[in-house]
């Protein structure tokens, strides 16, 4: 078969196969794969170095298709290269328990290497694996030896660049100069709602060429020897990143509803499904027809062999001329921890009054220095958060070997970022802005936790303690909002104690993010040991026995004030016990009977003393001293006293609870 015919007929089975995907589920996007097809075909199977039959080898080119709505082309992709995705898995396309959800999802399928679907999610991660791959590269790669070198690529959206996340994320990768970021934009002028014009008339072209990008205008999308060539110009770039701009048409091929929304986000339906395969020349008989000739010319599994046993054998040259290098990469890959590296927390002499945002910056020098693959920044917030080691070298275009990353008032990309640096694989993300900005990283967070990996958000500022900036700087409903979030750790420590082991367990943690909530002001030392932190609630202090008429639980620097109305309270005879709940998830993973010996049900009065929103602590306690409005702006200490938050207050509210229960 000529050359061109038989790409024509492999694009036309990724493009049919999406089709019936999306009939069979009678949900799906079918316009985007179709209009698509061409790119991807050229992308995947003539420049992406990749191995099917192993998609975790560490120098595989990265794939990102961060328009997830597309999802089918990826599937179709991954099946035909020869991927451990079988048919039956694409008929079963949106359905329980199947390999191809209806965005991709990390680890749901071979070779999907991170989860999309919010649009400008993949954009950030992208940027994030090329920044990990120039980072281990200049790290690890010796003359002669380029362990580390490979692309990212990604197929985005007009909707992932309408969305701010990849105004930032664009902004930072041209800064760095990340030249092996390769995306190719699906410029087929179509939204949801109708054409493009409807909302967005911007010049995307400048806007990147404003970003220090490579801008590769104009490439039609159909053509897949222009779709060759401008791939080939963006692998010369070597200093910038590189959008190559390709005009499609989404659902090509179908008569009624090709170049409009119509073909984006619902089934063509059983006619228009006959009539395009009719003018594609298709098979309009059989559902999912994969032609013979197609396998055969798609599936890279014995390329992708290839090219692995060829940097294998590199790589075994490499261990023998740079034992020590290699071990290092070693440890990077498999998260190793070195021995002894707990007892450098637990000899920190933190027993003394301090911030706990201070507090995480002691632990977090001494663990850059001791953590291999320890890598991240704040959000043009490093002297407030406490993110930079004394020693840390900053990662920049001119030296990628740096683990420091200045990211700028970005704080969206940031976390998508640090997400790209946990999935490429051994990496160990933190990022850092105040709490009440968690909320324009969220989206980001959210996904951490579906994709279940390590990411550490440090967040600090942590309530009205910020004092005079006021309540657009306070932070009170974003704590318990955070820890309304599957799969995440929250911790919120009341003391540099609880600071040191709170970091502890963000290391420890594989399966998930941490988020460590910080103060800006200085709290006492209160608390107490690595074994009782580690449960996420434990008895400060009582002297009651099991049977106290008072538990006082408190987190954070509202702690104190529990400590303080328990002595207040033991002087007047009542049985008071002290509780700290730094995390109310390790918390929760305790047996009832462990959670109920710490704050025991039968207790009359349970008071929760946070300086937030009292939603949610019914869970534990029946009397609060919370905060169910927003801040001021005031010095902290006069704003603690005004909103209640002293231990004669606290004193106070318990007396008035036992009287009337």
């Amino acid at each position: 078969m000529v050359k061109k015919e038989l790409d024509r007929l492999c694009i036309d089975t990724i493009r049919m196969l999406a089709v019936d995907a999306v009939e069979c589920a009678r949900s799906g996007h079918p316009g985007m794969p179709m209009g698509a097809a061409p790119m991807a075909y050229v992308l995947w199977t003539e420049f992406q170095r990749h191995n099917p039959k192993d998609p975790h080898w560490l120098n595989r080119d990265r794939f990102v298709l961060s328009a997830g709505h597309g999802s089918m082309l990826l599937y179709a992709l991954l099946h035909l290269t020869g991927y451990d995705l079988p048919l039956d898995e694409i008929k079963k396309f949106r359905q329980w328990g199947s390999q191809t959800p209806g965005h991709p999802e990390y680890g749901s399928t071979p070779g999907v290497e991170t989860t999309t679907g919010p649009l400008g999610q993949g954009f950030g991660n992208g940027v994030g694996m090329a920044i990990a791959e120039a980072h281990l590269a200049a790290c690890f790669n010796e003359d002669g030896f380029p362990l580390i070198d490979h692309h990212t690529y990604g197929i985005i959206s007009d909707g992932d660049l309408m969305e701010g996340i990849s105004h930032e994320a664009a902004s930072l990768a041209g800064h760095l100069g990340l030249g092996k970021l390769i995306y190719l934009w699906d410029d087929n002028q179509i939204t949801i709602d109708g054409s493009l014009n409807l909302c967005s008339t911007e010049h995307i072209q400048n806007r990147f060429s404003a970003y220090q990008w490579q801008v590769i205008p104009y490439v039609d999308g159909t053509d897949v020897d222009a779709i060759r060539e401008a791939i080939k110009q963006a692998r010369d770039c070597k200093d910038r990143p590189s959008l190559i701009c390709v005009r499609t048409t989404i659902g090509h091929g179908s008569p009624n509803k090709a170049g409009t929304a119509a073909s984006h986000g619902a089934p063509l339906g059983a006619e228009e499904v006959s009539l395009t395969k009719k003018v594609q020349g298709w098979n309009t008989d059989t559902q999912f027809f994969i032609p013979p000739d197609v396998p055969t010319a798609m599936d890279c599994s014995e390329s992708g062999r290839n090219y692995q046993k060829q940097w294998e054998s590199m790589r075994s040259a490499y261990q023998k001329r740079y034992p020590a290098k290699f071990s290092e990469l070693k440890s990077i890959r498999r998260r190793t921890l070195p021995d002894g590296w707990e007892d450098l927390l637990s000899d920190l002499e933190l027993d003394r009054p301090m911030a706990t945002r201070g507090a995480s910056g002691i632990a977090l020098d001494t663990l850059l220095t001791t953590i291999p693959g320890l890598i991240g920044g704040s959000a043009d917030l490093t002297g407030s958060n406490k993110t930079k080691g004394c020693d840390q070298g900053v990662l920049s275009a001119d030296d990628f070997s740096g683990t420091y990353i200045y990211y700028g008032v970005r704080e969206h990309a940031m976390a998508a970022i640090s997400n790209g640096l946990a999935l490429y694989g051994g990496l160990r993300p933190y990022c850092a802005t105040f709490l009440v900005f968690s909320d324009y990283l969220r989206p980001s967070l959210r996904l951490s936790a579906l994709m279940k990996i390590p990411v550490i958000y440090i967040f600090t500022h942590d309530s009205i303690g910020t004092g005079e900036d006021g309540p657009t700087h306070q932070g009170i409903e974003q704590i318990m909002s955070l820890r309304a979030i599957p799969n995440i750790v929250v911790f919120r420590p009341a003391d540099a104690n609880e600071t040191r082991y709170a970091w502890r367990e963000a290391i420890l943690r594989e399966d998930g993010p941490t988020v460590l909530i910080l103060t800006r002001q200085s709290v006492p030392p209160v608390t107490g040991s690595v074994d009782q932190v580690a449960l996420g609630g434990y008895i400060v202090s009582h002297q009651s026995g099991d049977n106290p008429e008072v538990v006082l639980i408190g987190t954070g620097s509202e702690l104190q004030y529990c400590v303080g109305a328990a002595s207040v309270l033991e002087s007047e005879g009542i049985s008071t016990r002290v509780v700290s709940i730094p995390s109310w998830e390790l918390f929760a993973m305790q047996s009832p009977e462990y959670i109920n010996k710490i704050i025991p049900s039968s207790a009359p009065v349970r008071i929760a003393v946070e300086a937030a929103v009292s939603l949610g602590w019914e869970r534990y306690a029946n009397y609060t001293v919370c905060i169910d409005r927003f801040g001021a702006s005031a010095p902290g200490n006069v704003l603690f006293e005004q909103f209640g938050f002293t231990s004669e207050h606290v004193a106070e509210v318990a007396r008035d609870a036992l009287s009337s229960a």
